[in-house]
């Protein structure tokens, strides 16, 4: 991908956000969303507002950086919390849990957008989000819901590069997903083995900052990095930490995936289309 290419998406977006009077941002603080936030606040000014969902099912630290950042952007800010967990079709997790979540929460902040007197609500979602199975985004559509950087062909590694660009912090950050993406479909969910498989990430991350994703099978956990982050492993006392670790949280078994990390791996048990 060229850099007038790139130029020219990033163009797109910042007319896009042009044509909105004003914004409601779904916001995470992960690296698409906090690059849309910043070029909104550079082309819409005082016309956004943030909204960052707070659940057991988002890491913490990922909601502290969520608030962290819109106070350095100097966009309002306003958290909101996700009662999926209350929700007996969202608990049973089924493979169009995302679709659940979102139309729940989305018309939450359809509802909020009326009170600031925002005129659209945009998401982070981006070019590469529509290759893979991503039912959630038939909720954004149903609730007309815009998509700024998918609508500007902006894919993530332009994302990336653009947001160095701009001197965000987040252009490497490590992509971030909803904690009930770690466990295999129709196992019920619930806020205390989410909390285990957060220890557990938050426990990898302490010995490298990397790529990790903890997929839970009850007393199993199996652990997903990118292969070159593997090394970390072959280090007899880090080994020894981690598997101890993990026992205390609650694992009897701790597995590494020979095949490392991918986005999305739970799905691979869904039929091929």
């Amino acid at each position: 991908m060229s850099m007038s290419d790139i130029e020219f998406k990033f163009d797109k977006l910042k007319e896009i956000l042009l044509s909105f009077e004003s914004v409601l941002l779904a916001f995470s603080g992960g690296v698409d969303s906090t690059f849309l936030l910043k070029v909104s606040k550079e082309v819409l000014g005082n016309s956004v507002v943030a909204v960052t969902a707070v659940s057991p099912l988002y890491p913490e630290y990922e909601i502290e950086e969520a608030v962290n950042t819109a106070s350095m952007f100097d966009v309002k800010h306003i958290t909101v919390e996700n009662r999926a967990l209350s929700d007996n079709e969202f608990i049973k997790n089924p493979p169009d849990r995302c679709y659940v979540c979102k139309r729940s929460l989305f018309l939450k902040m359809k509802s909020l957008a009326a009170d600031e007197n925002c005129s659209v609500i945009i998401d982070g979602t981006n070019a590469d989000d529509g290759k893979s199975y991503r039912p959630g985004m038939r909720a954004l559509k149903e609730l007309g819901i815009r998509s700024p950087l998918k609508d500007s062909g902006l894919i993530k590694e332009d994302i990336r590069i653009l947001s160095k660009r701009l001197g965000l912090l987040t252009w490497d950050k490590p992509s971030c997903a909803c904690l009930a993406s770690r466990f295999p479909y129709g196992v019920n969910l619930n806020k205390e083995d989410l909390i285990k498989v957060e220890k557990a990430e938050a426990c990898i991350r302490n010995y490298k900052d990397a790529q990790v994703r903890v997929r839970h099978y009850g007393d199993t956990a199996r652990i997903e990095v990118l292969p070159e982050d593997m090394d970390i492993f072959l280090d007899n006392k880090i080994r020894n930490e981690i598997i101890a670790t993990f026992k205390d949280i609650g694992y009897t078994y701790v597995t590494l995936d020979m095949e490392g990390f991918r986005s999305g791996s739970m799905d691979e048990v869904l039929p091929k289309k």
